[in-house]
């Protein structure tokens, strides 16, 4: 099809209304974020690179367009800070890339008889729609802006431990005792924690966000989640009070959004990052030097751990377990430690899948782990 300017850029509005209602209906600031960035990036693309290039557009040019968005997506989305669980960002990009489609080919042909003919120009309706997608995402953006929580910059060292009950970014600064998170959109962003039983507290809320945390000398779990949706990003674990800590652990609750971590380095814990009934992508990081297991997804647990380093374990590299499902993949271990305690399921073993556990594991690099990649207790391991 020959696109004029205008029918492109109509096209691509009216066609993202069902991408932006569910941006909406998740009630989350990246989602409405995520997809007035791929609207920029398509106008953008439209006006500058399709307009001049591809006077004439086939049918099956959508897909290697559609990659070539995608990838542009997630690095505009990395690059700006964006985050948002991979997933369910892959599943917005697929609602628009989708509607575009079926609007393109379908709808739009029989609602504008003449759509081919005009170059994919819609006529009134369709340049009204195309006006209220745009104005209803830069509207959204607006609001998310106009009720973001305040900011509080910490300065110095703070005597904890801080309870946070209200909307807020805190920013900055060294707190002792430990951070206790009882509101919804908190952010935590460059915050050093020091002591406490959990470095950091959260339980029983939505759309929390640690950016850049670092957590020393916790007594039980550096990062403690409960009952909460959180996005973890650049977080730094290290120097336990006791044997016992946990890095990173978020449990129960399999019923929310996603959770993310991304770009943690933990060292020196018992359980690098551990989940229990979670839904949660674990990417991107670096874990070493655990004592019982550096990565487990546990208790019916369902996610993604892909692209992390786990080095210098003791016992197990990473492990799903107690009917998990579990994508794991392009992950290196190294060097995982046979337990001393003669336990056959600790015997160094990289990656590990146990209790009716349904593991996924592909192109994984590992090294200096004597125990391999081992299946134990009805579990499948597909390969």
């Amino acid at each position: 099809m020959s696109y004029t300017l205008r029918g492109r850029l109509e096209s691509r509005l009216a066609s993202a209304a069902p991408a932006l209602l569910v941006a909406f209906a998740l009630h989350t600031w990246w989602a409405v974020e995520l997809v007035a960035l791929m609207l920029a990036l398509g106008v953008v693309l439209d006006t500058v690179v399709y307009h001049r290039l591809l006077p004439y557009q086939p049918g099956w040019a959508a897909l290697p367009l559609g990659a070539l968005e995608l990838a542009l997506l997630y690095g505009a989305m990395h690059g700006l800070g964006i985050m948002a669980p991979l997933r369910t960002a892959l599943l917005l990009f697929a609602v628009a890339w989708v509607s575009a489609q079926l609007f393109g080919h379908a709808l739009f042909p029989r609602l504008e008889l003449s759509y081919g003919d005009r170059g994919g120009e819609l006529g009134r309706a369709g340049a009204a729609t195309a006006a209220a997608v745009a104005l209803a995402a830069v509207g959204g953006l607006g609001a998310d802006y106009a009720t973001r929580p305040p900011t509080m910059h910490l300065r110095g060292v703070v005597q904890g431990p801080l309870v946070i009950r209200h909307p807020a970014t805190v920013v900055g600064g060294v707190v002792r005792g430990g951070i206790v998170v009882r509101s919804n959109k908190v952010t935590l962003r460059d915050v050093k924690v020091v002591g406490g039983e959990y470095g950091v507290d959260i339980e029983g809320v939505r759309h929390v966000m640690l950016d850049g945390v670092e957590v020393v000398g916790a007594k039980l779990d550096a990062i403690h989640v409960r009952r909460s949706s959180v996005m973890i990003d650049g977080c730094r674990i290290s120097s336990p009070a006791s044997q016992w800590v946990q890095g990173i652990d978020i449990s129960f609750n399999g019923d929310l959004a996603m959770s993310m971590i991304e770009h943690c380095d933990i060292s020196g814990v018992r359980e690098g990052i551990v989940t229990h009934f979670t839904m949660v992508d674990v990417a991107h990081n670096h874990v070493s030097d655990t004592t019982l297991r550096g990565i487990t997804m546990g208790e019916m647990s369902m996610g993604k751990i892909a692209h992390n380093v786990v080095s210098g374990g003791l016992g197990v590299g990473i492990y799903c377990v107690d009917s998990s499902e579990c994508e794991i993949e392009h992950n290196t271990v190294l060097g995982t430690r046979v337990d001393p305690s003669g336990d056959v399921m600790r015997a160094g073993v990289a990656i590990e899948s146990v209790y009716n556990a349904h593991a996924t594991v592909h192109d994984n690099v590992v090294a200096g782990s004597p125990g391999g990649v081992k299946a134990f207790g009805g579990t499948v391991a597909a390969r």
